[in-house]
């Protein structure tokens, strides 16, 4: 059995001038078949001659030129061009004479350099056959010439709109491959500012505890223990986000719901949290799950930079329509004066919160402190 999709691809791996064999080989072929003489072209009256060796030299120079159509389009329009001239000047007006308008259309298709200065030649030297086939008696009027120089410019136009539709559509392709690559940049950035920040900031934190905790060793012991722990857990985050980037890593998709941990590693690090969680996640590997993670280690990391020792509330609630994040941190307007930071980490949290469907929202609370609360629909997946 015939593999069509098989012979397919390999039709498409040819070489153009292979691919473009099949065209020519049949107006050839058809122009030399008997009873096809004088069904070609024929600008004015000149009487049919009998198909000798001129007519085949014009059949020659009209359809083999059109295997390099794509590759040499200007030299394949200058040989057609002159086996039409042959052809109509020696009156065999043979059926491979079409070929001229698909050698315009492939040179407005295909031709790179020197176009204008292409059209200009090929227009100028109409004029000459037009005086020739004139003087030879074809009794053509002006009108009649005109007609025909139009229908080839048509051929040329057409060609020169494909090249503009192709250069367009390349253009539009280009500007969507360049803003997904941008896209997926900022995912990245953002990924590594969620992972990082939160971790080293805890190190932070904890490392100038321990200063203080000199005259205490076995609060020093713990304390450093702690550091230790973050910074074993920050390598492992980011090499499960080094994974996630591979294409070929193959590996499960780690749960983000560690929000325990997560809780218990920001209250190590000195910053008093109580936790509220109810529900239970619908999908634990799911980018809604994923979303309200990182919402809770933000906020928390703010929380540690910027109210250092100030009470944080985390509440999290799971529900059929999806998870309810809303982190609060208590201090005075001093205290949290730059929750935020630079405002990079809560604007890539709106981002994906937005893409997800959501809504989020952060700012400081009228009594003092700082809230970041998100509203994320659950059912989609990561």
């Amino acid at each position: 059995m015939i593999d069509v999709r098989r012979l397919r691809d390999l039709w498409r791996r040819c070489d153009v001038v292979v691919r473009d064999a099949p065209l020519p080989l049949l107006l050839a072929v058809v122009s030399l078949l008997p009873g096809m003489e004088d069904y070609g072209t024929q600008l004015g009256a000149l009487p049919h001659r009998p198909f000798d060796a001129p007519a085949v030299a014009a059949v020659v120079l009209l359809a083999v030129p059109l295997v390099v159509r794509r590759r040499w389009p200007a030299a394949c329009l200058l040989l057609v061009s002159l086996g039409f001239a042959v052809d109509q000047l020696h009156g065999a007006h043979s059926f491979a004479t079409i070929a001229l308008p698909v050698a315009l259309l492939s040179a407005g298709v295909h031709l790179e350099r020197h176009r204008r200065t292409t059209a200009v030649l090929v227009s100028a030297a109409y004029v000459p056959l037009a005086v020739a086939l004139d003087r030879l008696g074809a009794g053509e009027d002006v009108a009649g010439y005109v007609t025909f120089y139009l229908a080839l410019a048509i051929a040329w136009c057409a060609g020169a709109w494909l090249r503009l539709s192709r250069a367009t559509e390349e253009e539009r392709r280009s500007h969507l491959a360049e803003t997904t690559r941008t896209a997926e940049r900022t995912k990245i950035a953002r990924e590594l500012h969620d992972v990082v920040t939160h971790h080293v900031t805890a190190m932070v934190v904890q490392a100038e505890a321990a200063r203080y905790l000199t005259a205490a060793p076995e609060r020093l012991d713990g304390t450093l223990t702690a550091i230790t722990d973050t910074g074993r857990r920050a390598i492992s985050d980011l090499r499960h986000l080094l994974d996630l980037l591979n294409p070929d890593h193959g590996a499960t998709p780690r749960s983000p719901g560690e929000l325990h941990t997560l809780v218990e590693q920001t209250r190590q690090a000195g910053q008093p949290v109580e936790f509220t969680q109810e529900g239970t996640a619908q999908d634990p590997a799911g980018s809604a799950e994923a979303a309200a993670y990182r919402v809770v280690q933000e906020a928390l990391t703010n929380a540690l930079k910027h109210a250092r020792g100030s009470r944080t509330a985390v509440d999290v609630r799971h529900g059929a329509g999806g998870i309810t994040v809303e982190v609060t941190t208590e201090g005075s307007t001093a205290s949290t004066a730059s929750p935020g930071g630079d405002g990079r980490g809560l604007i890539g949290l709106r981002e994906r919160v937005g893409a997800l469907g959501g809504e989020f929202d952060a700012g400081r609370r009228p009594g003092g402190g700082f809230v970041v609360r998100a509203r994320i629909p659950a059912g989609r997946p990561s």
